[in-house]
């Protein structure tokens, strides 16, 4: 397999923004990541009852906001009335969720590389893969370097590529099969994002001999982010934004 071609995303992204310094997934935990020297940005997108994407990690909305229920039960006027800050500080109260247009604005005027997880509510699958590629299609049209989609589904993977096949992807897993090139190859990914727990210098340089990229998730320890770029991984993902200083990995 040959390389996939040049990988503008930086070595260092911020989890779900700066997750723990801010509610994650809300622009104010970009802008803390942003603070940091972090110039690319990792959350996850799911759809609205009304096919509106938006940013939440879970299925349901309890642990995030003060709603209740799925998260793709109620359509967006009701989500955009939603409190996604109190729950991490008292600071944050009123915070909503952020559309993943606005999300877009926000990263293309500040020149912030984006990292899109596809995380459908179950049930959503290709339904939410094609419409968020076909989103980021057209809210960053005309963009020098486009997000990158990535996704655990492989069923949300493959909407995606048939929805719009020339936006970058990365298949998501925490295991690695024994298949893991071909299912990289069948969804047209141009990289890995695996759990670094998984990662030791040989695998690293299997799958970058393979032609795939790689990213890696949730590394909090600056010696393990700095032994894992070491060995070639070319994005470590980290909630750490304050310990694990962005300049480091230039």
């Amino acid at each position: 397999m040959t390389d996939r071609g040049a990988w503008p995303y930086p070595r260092l992204a911020a989890h779900r923004g700066a997750g723990k310094l801010a509610p994650e997934n809300t622009l104010a935990s970009f802008r803390h990541g942003f603070a940091h020297g972090y110039r690319m940005i990792e959350c996850d997108a799911k759809l609205s009852a009304d096919g509106v994407a938006f940013l939440l990690h879970d299925a349901t909305l309890d642990r995030t906001t003060d709603g209740r229920g799925r998260a793709d039960a109620l359509p967006w006027r009701e989500l955009a009335r939603l409190d996604a800050g109190s729950w991490h500080s008292s600071a944050y109260a009123g915070e909503p969720l952020p559309t993943l247009a606005a999300v877009a604005r926000w990263c293309r005027a500040n020149a912030v590389m984006l990292n899109i997880e596809i995380k459908p509510t179950p049930g959503r699958e290709a339904e939410t893969g094609a419409a968020i590629a076909l989103d980021a299609k057209a809210l960053w049209a005309g963009a020098a370097d486009p997000p990158l989609l990535s996704s655990f589904s492989e069923d949300a993977l493959a909407a995606s590529a048939r929805a719009v096949p020339e936006l970058p992807r990365a298949w998501l897993t925490e295991e690695i099969p024994p298949d893991w090139r071909e299912r990289a190859e069948r969804h047209g990914c141009v990289a890995l994002d695996v759990k670094h727990t998984l990662l030791d210098e040989q695998l690293v340089r299997a799958i970058r001999d393979a032609g795939l990229r790689l990213a890696t998730w949730t590394v909090n320890d600056p010696a393990r982010v700095a032994t894992l770029l070491a060995w070639g991984v070319d994005t470590v993902i980290t909630d750490e934004v304050a310990t694990v200083r962005a300049e480091t990995a230039s």
